[in-house]
């Protein structure tokens, strides 16, 4: 149903990691580790500057692949990976892009079920990776059948 999207990107998209928005994400999750926002607790860290929380990427924008069409509900969030080469700095300048890595289906005791593997990545301005994402998204039967599939 996806393999054919398997390989495709995104283009490329510039995000600036501001301040304020790492400050907004770490009190929505509650997580006020100085760290993240006050200016003297990053300068005093092993990093000489504030950094973002983990999950702080959800909030970046990574493109969209070009005719890939996901339904618009009834996806399932199989799992979500992230894995970072270093910290992300408050202040930089991330590339980030999306590709679709995989796409197999099982069939269980819910019938015919598609996962979709996708990979988000964000380099810096030197093109070193600085964080990567895998998600797997999970395709139900009904959804499946809705999609022609």
């Amino acid at each position: 149903m996806f393999k054919e999207a398997i390989g495709t990107r995104s283009a490329v998209i510039k995000n600036t990691v501001e301040r304020g928005a790492v400050k907004k994400f770490a009190e929505a999750i509650n997580d006020l580790a100085p760290i993240y926002y006050d200016e003297e607790a990053g300068k005093n860290s092993k990093y000489q500057r504030n950094i973002a929380p983990p999950t702080f990427p959800v909030t970046l924008d990574f493109g969209t692949i070009p005719n890939l069409k996901l339904p618009a509900k009834g996806l399932i969030h199989g799992e979500q990976i992230f894995h970072y080469e270093r910290p992300i700095f408050v202040g930089e300048e991330l590339y980030c892009s999306t590709e679709v890595k995989d796409y197999y289906e099982k069939t269980g005791s819910n019938g015919r079920m598609g996962f979709l593997v996708i990979r988000r990545e964000g380099l810096d301005i030197d093109q070193n990776l600085i964080f990567s994402e895998d998600r797997i998204l999970i395709i139900n039967e009904a959804v499946r059948k809705g999609m022609g599939a």
